[in-house]
């Protein structure tokens, strides 16, 4: 008997051709991943290279820094690292001074409401404001991705269309970027689902393939992007010659007695899946990049900058790095001595990545963003 959840046509087995364009990969992590990418993007943008992306794609904590800075697109340009600063560095920084989690979390119980829509009013309130998809740039484009909990597929946001392979097509969407961002980052189980309140008619005529069901297109349950491609590379890979990836996701400690009653295991079996996917996807990219099949670069929040094998490397101790990786993947107040590490790491290994696979020519900095902080 044929399996009906299984087609040709899924996204995962048919990508696409790539073309000659730059594609950058945000993945989750909650705030450790969100300022772990602006630096990143720090290092991309005084390198002059920000400017070649013509895809972004992001999950989590990640989509918050991907919407952030697809916000301050149109003002920023070469050269311009005070309106980067201004326009993009300091907004994230002050939402990351903000713990969203917990009172979410205690709203949705406590009043009407679901935590998911606590987390987007935050956004909304401290970052994003009442800005709809249709603010995000033409290009490059960026793609917003959570995970259909109903179909168990990607379910992603762009300026273009809100979409779901297996449900269909929403064309030039109105939704908040906030109520997005908080799908992406609706981390499973406390954040998640987040309640996504569309009418079935939004959607294009169901395509060949797609299900026909309108139950399947009102009060969509989405949760964490995370959870069916955690860094983000879907949306990419299939696309793009170039692939940039920054991951800042975290890596399970060993724990010799693990609980066994069965909220705290279904937590751990949550961490040995996303690390094996996330373990997965990276060999994936690393050895394509190894055999020069793809340009690009990876590089993680967990990755020893020694690796890279660069003399110039900015200074970065791994058993210094390795605690800024361990900072808990939260939605929670961060001090500005964490931000300025996790800012830093972020500029310092990503530059070695850059230099190491993607032959740029470009020149190692002269010191990290927040040169008195170092990275501890």
């Amino acid at each position: 008997m044929a399996d009906s959840t299984f087609s040709l046509n899924d996204p995962v087995l048919t990508t696409g051709t790539p073309v000659d364009g730059v594609g950058l990969c945000l993945s989750g992590g909650g705030y450790r991943a969100m300022l772990f990418h602006v630096g990143a993007l720090w290092r991309l943008m005084d390198s002059g290279k920000l400017f070649e992306l013509t895809r972004v794609s992001s999950v989590s904590g990640g989509s918050i820094t991907a919407a952030a800075l697809a916000l301050a697109w149109t003002g920023l340009e070469p050269g311009g690292i005070s309106a980067f600063k201004r326009d993009f560095v300091e907004p994230v920084r002050a939402l990351a001074r903000v713990t969203i989690d917990e009172r979410s979390v205690i709203g949705g119980l406590l009043l009407p409401g679901s935590i998911g829509h606590y987390v987007a009013e935050s956004y909304s309130k401290h970052l994003f404001g009442e800005k709809t998809l249709q603010d995000l740039p033409d290009t490059p484009r960026f793609i917003i991705n959570a995970t259909n909990l109903e179909t168990g597929s990607l379910f992603r946001f762009s300026r273009a269309e809100i979409r779901d392979w297996r449900v269909g097509r929403i064309a030039a969407p109105t939704l908040r970027i906030a109520d997005a961002v908080a799908a992406s980052s609706a981390f499973p189980p406390v954040l998640s689902p987040f309640v996504l309140d569309v009418d079935p008619t939004d959607f294009d005529p169901p395509a060949p393939g797609e299900i026909t069901d309108d139950s399947f297109r009102s009060e969509i349950s989405l949760s964490d992007g995370g959870v069916y491609d955690n860094l983000g590379l879907q949306q990419i890979w299939g696309r793009c010659k170039t692939v940039l990836v920054s991951d800042g996701g975290g890596h399970i400690a060993d724990d010799s007695s693990p609980p066994g009653d069965w909220a705290r295991q279904s937590l751990r079996v949550l961490e040995v899946v996303d690390q094996q996917v996330r373990n997965l996807r990276m060999i994936q990219v690393v050895g394509s990049l190894l055999r020069q099949e793809r340009h690009g670069a990876f590089w993680s929040a967990r990755t020893n900058i020694a690796d890279y094998g660069l003399a110039d490397a900015l200074p970065c101790p791994q058993a210094k790095t390795a605690l800024i990786a361990a900072i808990p993947t939260r939605l929670r107040r961060m001090d500005n001595v964490q931000q300025e590490r996790l800012i830093n790491w972020g500029y310092a290994v990503a530059d070695a990545g850059i230099r190491r696979y993607w032959p740029t020519g470009i020149d190692a900095p002269s010191g990290f963003p927040y040169p008195a902080m170092g990275i501890g």
